[in-house]
């Protein structure tokens, strides 16, 4: 069920203004509440106002910009974002924070919280309402690469993304073709988005102290980035190129779209790869190649 929580307003008592001083004592908020952590929403939560405020500038947000923060926590980072953007909605799945947000968001009446769970919202839907927006979020470890896969995949009127993920992922999102942190999310992301890592963060910045380092990444959308003639056949085009790193994207054609060899060395010929090459060694462009040329040959995914 979704519960949509104004955080301000008008008709809400009246609640003190919580400052610089109270944000960096956190705990004491959360005590206040009875708020215990729960392991399996990935909970670490960010006090630090300096890193919350430059999170916000790497994101660029401006007054006019709607802004779409996924696992909110404390409403720290949601209070920067609201001091900047122009409307800041909220999702937070665990419903134990709702007097800790309406706290920590007393005085910020641009910000609406809705409690449920972001990866089982309509997103059509949503994108109907909302118009063009950005996300930022501290994003809950368990769910950041299928999170970050649905806003390549589904999403057509985010602007960017900028999330703070544990380092390694970052690294993943980034990398360069033929190295040991280029992927298929690599792939996957490259053909809407430009990529970057922002900044670095120790992981003694977060309350609780998480396992990891993290870093904010940063993606910006742009449209048709890398031109292909058909997405859905781009995703399947990169799923088959790392389908197994260790065999020749020929042997891999073959496996994922059950070609015979003859026609796997067209297709490759056709895309020009070379004929012994491995997926992990294709840019981003090149798998676009391979799509298009799939696709002239009517190939499926059987």
């Amino acid at each position: 069920m979704e519960f949509t929580v104004p955080v301000c307003g008008a008709n809400r008592p009246a609640m003190r203004k919580i400052g610089r001083e109270s944000l960096e004592n956190l705990a004491t908020i959360l005590r206040k509440h009875g708020f215990s952590f729960k392991k399996q929403f990935g909970q670490n939560f960010i006090s630090d106002t300096n890193l919350l405020e430059n999170i916000v500038a790497l994101a660029g947000i401006g007054k006019t910009d709607t802004v779409v923060e996924i696992g909110c926590g404390a409403g720290t980072l949601t209070r920067a974002l609201a001091a900047a953007a122009g409307k800041v909605i909220g999702f937070e799945i665990d419903e134990k924070l709702k007097p800790v947000l309406a706290e920590t968001l007393a005085d910020r009446d641009n910000t609406e919280i809705r409690f449920a769970d972001f990866m089982r919202a309509d997103l059509k839907s949503f994108e109907k309402e909302t118009g063009p927006y950005s996300v930022v979020a501290n994003l809950p470890y368990y769910i950041t690469s299928p999170l970050v896969m649905r806003f390549v995949e589904e999403a057509e009127k985010v602007q960017k993304l900028v999330v703070m993920v544990q380092d390694d992922v970052a690294r993943r999102f980034c990398a360069r073709e033929d190295t040991p942190d280029y992927g298929a999310i690599t792939a996957a992301i490259a053909l809407r988005a430009d990529a970057e890592i922002v900044k670095y963060v120790p992981r003694k910045m977060f309350y609780p102290v998480p396992n990891v380092d993290s870093a904010v990444v940063k993606l910006t959308f742009r449209e048709n980035r890398i031109p292909v003639k058909d997405r859905k056949m781009y995703r399947d085009a990169v799923r088959c190129a790392f389908l197994s790193r260790r065999k020749t994207l020929e042997n891999n054609l073959i496996s994922y779209f059950s070609l015979s060899r003859e026609k796997a060395k067209e297709i490759l010929r056709r895309a020009d790869v070379p004929e012994m090459a491995r997926g992990e060694t294709l840019s981003p462009v090149r798998l676009a190649n391979l799509a298009d040329a799939l696709s002239d040959y009517g190939v499926q995914k059987k």
